[in-house]
């Protein structure tokens, strides 16, 4: 395989997997209600940054996506630790010492309590107040340090969790509910990127994409409504500069169609949709421990439907990685997505660069420690996945 000279080549993490949860985030509250198992200091990178950074450096890797948590830079509502503050300014420059291009995302899953308790992003107020004066904080600060900004994480996947049932804060299920926090998340995305290239760095989306199969009788409009969640939502946006998010009126913004200097995605899976439910696709195809079908075919579906859709944009893997225990099973994955990945660039496919999650084990949400995404294990010990990286990112056209 060949890559552009240019190609990123990178690994993702977030602060409450690799740091633990933050004691003033709506998370740590969550482990504490016993709802998610608890997160301790997460796999240590608070302190072995410097470690972690030389690592990916030796396989390498040029570029790393960390997030800076609110909830530890703002514990209180107008109130910012300081030490926090300059911790994190240690952790970019360390990057950049590594020769690591450190790209930075805003939201992933975890707010502060004092926000999550005023309603969060479902709440208009909130998103044009305590999160844009949040934004331009981080712009301000750490604007001289960041190569690239990934404002929000996955805003699906975030509501999904924690308002149709995804086991997440705060443990709702409700559509209406969803599709409000939905709407929301999507704004505060395309705003803090609208305020955060003003730095002068790229900005890039995170959202979670999967092929959607309608599977069987009476599948093909629950499939629909379905993908119109996971796709049409945003790329109407995108597109159009016209938010449409299901249950919601559409809301016209067309100075936030083209805040986004790159379309970055996650995919970890197809969603197969039957009758009743959302079924692991294909049925056929091996189980990750999270229960989705490991499928690295599916990620080529994404990449050709993106280039329909947005065929003037390029496209960004901002995550792209499998849970297991089975080391030789992730280096076939990532064989497997890194052939797509090459095969749809030699067809005309804009794609600037490949986020491996994650670089070190780190904790999986509900699942604590059980399910590993390294390339390294805690120890930081590489393990043979890591080869597989390494002898592609340092091929260069």
């Amino acid at each position: 395989m060949r890559w552009p000279h240019d190609f990123l080549w990178g690994t993702g993490a977030s602060s409450t997997q690799c740091e633990g949860a933050a004691p003033a985030s709506n998370w740590i509250d969550w482990e504490r209600a016993g709802r998610a198992p608890l997160s301790g200091d997460g796999n240590g990178f608070a302190t072995r940054f410097a470690e972690d950074f030389a690592l990916y450096a030796s396989v390498g890797l040029t570029h790393h996506r960390l997030s800076i948590e609110w909830a530890r830079v703002e514990p209180d509502d107008g109130r910012r630790d300081h030490a926090v503050v300059a911790h994190y300014r240690e952790i970019l420059q360390a990057a950049h010492d590594a020769g690591i291009e450190p790209w930075v995302c805003l939201h992933h899953f975890t707010v502060p309590r004092w926000f999550a308790d005023a309603g969060g992003f479902a709440i208009e107020r909130n998103r044009t107040g305590a999160w844009r004066r949040h934004v331009d904080f981080l712009a301000d600060t750490y604007g001289d340090l960041v190569s690239g900004w990934k404002p929000v994480n996955e805003p699906i996947w975030y509501a999904a969790g924690g308002w149709l049932g995804g086991g997440m804060p705060p443990g709702r299920r409700d559509f209406h509910e969803f599709a409000a926090v939905l709407e929301g998340s999507i704004l505060a995305s395309h705003e803090a990127a609208s305020r955060l290239r003003q730095t002068g760095a790229p900005t890039a989306t995170i959202h979670g994409l999967a092929p959607v199969h309608a599977v069987g009788e009476g599948a093909s409009e629950r499939a629909a409504r379905w993908d119109a969640v996971v796709w049409d939502s945003w790329l109407s946006l995108v597109r159009d500069g016209v938010l449409r998010v299901p249950a919601r009126e559409p809301i016209e913004r067309s100075d936030l169609a083209d805040v986004f200097d790159l379309i970055g995605f996650s995919y970890y899976s197809a969603h197969g949709v039957d009758a009743r439910s959302t079924v692991p696709y294909p049925s056929d195809a091996p189980r990750s421990p999270l229960g989705y079908a490991i499928w690295a075919d599916g990620l080529r579906e994404v990449l050709d439907r993106l280039r329909a859709e947005l065929p003037r944009h390029a496209l960004l893997i901002s995550e792209y990685g499998i849970g297991t225990d089975d080391d030789a099973e992730r280096a076939r994955y990532l064989e497997r997505g890194l052939e797509i990945a090459s095969d749809a660039i030699a067809h005309g496919v804009d794609l600037r660069g490949f986020f491996h999650w994650t670089g070190v084990d780190n904790y999986e949400w509900l699942h604590g420690y059980d399910v590993r995404f390294g390339i390294a294990d805690a120890d930081r010990t590489l393990r043979p996945s890591a080869d597989v990286l390494r002898r592609e990112a340092l091929v260069r056209a």
